[in-house]
């Protein structure tokens, strides 16, 4: 009987790995060597090897690459993205709103240190393989809502009219990804040195604060040359 209990387990799913399911070690091994190679440059037997596991699996979870990386944007990159935009909505003004999403951003990328290397490759590169899949099921009403609350801002006389609203947000994660992404390599450069996330946050929280704080001077009038 035992052995036949034994033989039943064999059938069907893969038993845990460790206690850990195998297909979130998959997940996990997935995005970590898509951020260092890219998703077109990582072998499913490279996934495999990281999480611990046989390729067999890998077909057995996902069934192909394609469905993998489906997974991975539907099930990781969405609800991360959700997590840090979502609460823009319930800031009542602008400063503290986009202070706040540097701060998620950057909390997120601590907890996802895969974050923005993947983000740079497969999202913002040409030819990403991340791009079309987020795009479809992202919720851009977030986006929308910062740049309407920049417009509400300006029409205020608040902030310079010289802003464009609909790319403060390109603003926030040229000012957050970027950095956070190229860490390694900024530390090597000698008056980097000991660049930290927290340098990073700050330093966008302060550029942004300002900009967004600033009232536009007014023009004065020319003197006449007559």
């Amino acid at each position: 009987m035992p052995a036949a209990r034994s033989a039943q387990r064999r059938i069907g799913r893969p038993r845990q790995v460790a206690g850990v399911d195998a297909r979130e070690l998959l997940l996990e091994a997935a995005l970590t060597l898509f951020a260092e190679h890219g998703v077109a440059g990582t072998a499913i037997n490279e996934i495999a090897a990281r999480a611990g596991v046989t390729p067999a699996m890998v077909h057995y979870y996902f069934t192909n690459r394609e469905q993998l990386v489906d997974a991975l944007a539907r099930e990781r990159l969405l609800p991360i993205v959700t997590a840090v935009w979502s609460p823009v909505v319930e800031a009542d003004a602008l400063v503290p709103m986009v202070r706040g999403l540097v701060q998620r951003i950057v909390r997120a990328t601590e907890v996802n240190p895969w974050l923005p290397s993947l983000w740079l490759r497969e999202v913002i590169a040409e030819g990403g393989q991340l791009r079309a899949r987020l795009l479809s099921e992202l919720r851009f009403e977030y986006v929308q809502h910062l740049a309407n609350t920049v417009a509400a801002a300006q029409r205020r006389g608040a902030v310079s009219p010289e802003l464009e609203p609909r790319l403060l947000f390109i603003s926030i994660i040229g000012l957050t990804l970027l950095p956070l992404a190229n860490l390694r390599m900024m530390r090597q450069v000698p008056l980097l040195h000991g660049v930290t996330r927290q340098d990073i946050a700050r330093h966008a929280e302060g550029l942004l604060g300002s900009a967004l704080s600033m009232r536009p001077r007014r023009r004065l009038p020319r003197r006449s040359t007559s």
